[in-house]
């Protein structure tokens, strides 16, 4: 585990890495963007009478098409001030904060009382995390009962040497991944019931070229202009690591459901 915490993560994401990450991956900030949203809340059953909590909602891109879409009553939480505040505006702006709202806070230690919501939803973020199983915990607290964890995240697939491991976890500002394996087990621990736990590393793979490419592409002058050809220098050698270990077979990405008992 490197030594990374909330405050180097919202650090990056109150700077050029939110804004880059955005431009590769529009504003849901997640692998796959609607459609993948629109697949997770189909095998969670996100409905109108639906209450969700977003954990690490960032721009609060899902949360707004939980809302449009399905008629969701959304919450979202994150910690980076800069995400909280945009993704407010952006609610705002869209007409939606009836409907979508959004905290500011720590995942590890939710201000939400405990059986609050529906579904307990994450799209790409929980890497992020320090102490997934404390993550874990939290979710099934403020989970009603009988509700549903669903959640999608980058996981390791593969062996990789420590130095692989450092590099790649180091350029995303991950403490650690997990696995899916490693996923499954935390969701038994906190008395969930585990309805699905699939690996989507192959489509993965290909966004990760996609990414890539753009980088290289037409994004790379909007990206020396406002930040410097050191800052796309770092991000064309990370997201090239990255490309190449996914190639490899050593990371990927899982989507996970759960319920609680």
């Amino acid at each position: 585990m490197l030594d990374i915490n909330i405050g180097d993560v919202t650090a990056a994401y109150e700077g050029a890495v939110g804004v880059i990450w955005e431009m590769l991956m529009g504003e849901q900030i997640h692998v796959g963007g609607e459609q993948e949203t629109d697949i997770l809340a189909e095998l969670a059953g996100v409905n109108a009478g639906t209450r969700v909590l977003d954990v690490l909602s960032g721009l609060g891109g899902p949360a707004r098409h939980l809302a449009r879409i399905y008629g969701a009553t959304v919450t979202g939480l994150d910690a980076t001030g800069r995400m909280v505040n945009e993704a407010v505006l952006r609610t705002e702006r869209a007409g939606l904060d009836d409907r979508v709202t959004f905290r500011s806070g720590n995942a590890l230690d939710m201000p939400f009382k405990s059986g609050t919501f529906n579904i307990v939803w994450g799209q790409d973020s929980w890497c992020y995390v320090t102490d997934k199983d404390r993550l874990i915990r939290e979710c099934r607290r403020v989970a009603a009962p009988g509700g549903t964890i669903a959640f999608t995240d980058w996981i390791e697939t593969g062996p990789m040497s420590a130095k692989e491991r450092r590099n790649l976890n180091a350029f995303m500002l991950f403490p650690y991944m997990g696995t899916l394996d490693g996923y499954r087990r935390l969701l038994r621990r906190h008395g969930f019931a585990v309805g699905v736990c699939e690996d989507l590393s192959e489509d993965f793979t290909v966004q990760m070229h996609r990414y890539r490419d753009a980088l290289a592409g037409g994004l790379k002058g909007r990206i020396v202009e406002l930040f410097g050809t050191e800052t796309f220098r770092d991000m064309e050698r990370g997201i090239g690591l990255w490309v190449d270990a996914a190639d490899e077979g050593k990371v990927g990405r899982g989507r996970c459901l759960g319920r609680k008992l």
